[in-house]
């Protein structure tokens, strides 16, 4: 087992592991074992690789279902001022008045 000593999200020294996971008891952030390198990679990119930011417009490349509900977002929709979230393979948007989180592999710029 690799000893990892501090958290890449608040800098603090108490993680431990579960058996699965790293966890900061101070922040409550999960993180597997090789998060610690990938922690500066935190850049939110669209399918082509272009880094997207607060308030970009973006066009959606295929037809995606919304879950729990029976619309459907089409391919070439084009979504206007995307909020950035934690997680940098999703994006906060409005569509149709519905606030949805859409994954940033199926928008381009």
């Amino acid at each position: 087992m690799n000893e990892i000593s501090i958290c890449p999200q608040c800098g603090s020294e108490n993680v431990y592991f579960d058996g699965s996971l790293y966890i900061c008891p101070d922040c409550a952030y999960e993180f597997e074992e090789g998060a610690a390198a990938e922690s500066g990679n935190d850049v939110a990119k669209d399918s082509n690789g272009a880094e997207l930011f607060d308030g970009d417009a973006v066009t959606v490349i295929k037809d995606l279902k919304v879950k729990g509900s029976s619309m459907v977002i089409k391919r070439g929709t084009k979504v206007k001022s995307i909020r950035l979230t934690d997680n940098p393979e999703e994006v906060d948007c409005k569509i149709d008045g519905s606030s949805i989180v859409l994954k940033t592999c199926f928008l381009k710029k």
